[in-house]
């Protein structure tokens, strides 16, 4: 359930987010930067076994898994030019498969935009989806969530001259116009701040940063991490304004009421946590530009 008021974790991330490095480079799975490629691989477990008639017992057997993901999201969901792909979201992906004795090389990867994801659920066009997903009750109304694996917090990205824009209170008394995702939660929260006029909405997070850098908007608003991702990538034209104004907890969506499989992600997740496999996750991604240093959040109820 999603709460309005920010846990710490995102206030702490917000002071560490301005943390800028080099421009992410295409190359394997786990290369962020333009230096070195990080070791890190998801163990894949030997010869599982499970009870017969589960989504693991079906997914283990056939020996692949389809998950539903971002293409367009740097540190979490991105397809790399040479066709890898690299991301926390797609470790956390490779983390599950693992335990179900499935290795990376297995994975099929759907591009699933933001407004799509129910329905790519629903209709068994994936058998997850591990995609900066914020759990909220009306998402859990069509699908089942396992998590949350991380806890975001909505903020806004302008260029890096700009200094009208200094919160959500600033975007009406400036007229400013905000870009976001098509079918995103961060779409709907920012309607509080501005007239519906100046909201912009595209499929994807990346045309929106094409829209700052070419005027036609003012500001880009989604979970700050996949905005830290995006300045990462500006060449030092954009800038995290720095103030999350939400809570945004990032569960991985599965079929509604697949509860054993639920409850299965769960223990692949605390098993990670515990072995250090979560925090390598992160430090091979997202951890290589923010100097947060996240911990598994606590688990919700599967139902």
């Amino acid at each position: 359930m999603r709460s309005r008021k920010p846990r710490a974790v995102a206030a702490a991330l917000a002071a560490t987010l301005g943390l800028v490095l080099t421009a992410c480079g295409s190359g394997s799975t786990n290369q962020l930067g333009s230096g070195g490629q990080d070791s890190f691989q998801a163990p894949v477990a030997e010869n599982p076994s499970f009870e017969p008639g589960t989504t693991m017992a079906k997914l283990s057997k056939q020996g692949s898994i389809t998950v539903g993901t971002k293409f367009d999201q740097p540190l979490f969901g991105l397809k790399g030019l040479d066709g890898t792909m690299q991301g926390f979201d797609i470790e956390i992906a490779r983390i599950i498969a693992g335990q179900l004795g499935i290795p990376a090389d297995k994975i099929n990867w759907v591009k699933t935009p933001s407004k799509s994801r129910e329905a790519y659920i629903e209709q068994d066009r994936v058998d997850m989806v591990v995609a900066t997903y914020t759990i909220n009750d009306k998402r859990a109304q069509r699908v089942s969530f396992a998590g949350p694996y991380y806890n975001a917090g909505q903020d806004l990205m302008v260029k890096k001259d700009n200094t009208e824009i200094t919160g959500p209170e600033s975007l009406r008394k400036t007229g400013a116009k905000v870009c976001s995702a098509r079918g995103s939660t961060p779409s709907e929260e920012i309607k509080k701040y501005i007239d519906p006029a100046n909201l912009v909405l595209f499929d994807v997070y990346s045309k929106c940063a094409d829209a700052l850098r070419t005027g036609q908007v003012d500001a880009v608003t989604t979970d700050n991490v996949i905005l830290l991702g995006l300045v990462n990538e500006s060449g030092g034209k954009f800038k995290l304004v720095g103030k999350p104004f939400t809570e945004e907890p990032y569960g991985v969506g599965i079929t509604k009421g697949d509860t054993e499989f639920c409850q299965f992600i769960h223990q692949s997740l605390t098993k990670a946590a515990q072995n250090g496999t979560y925090q390598k996750a992160w430090e091979a991604t997202a951890g290589k530009v923010s100097e947060e240093n996240p911990k598994l959040p606590e688990l919700n109820t599967c139902s």
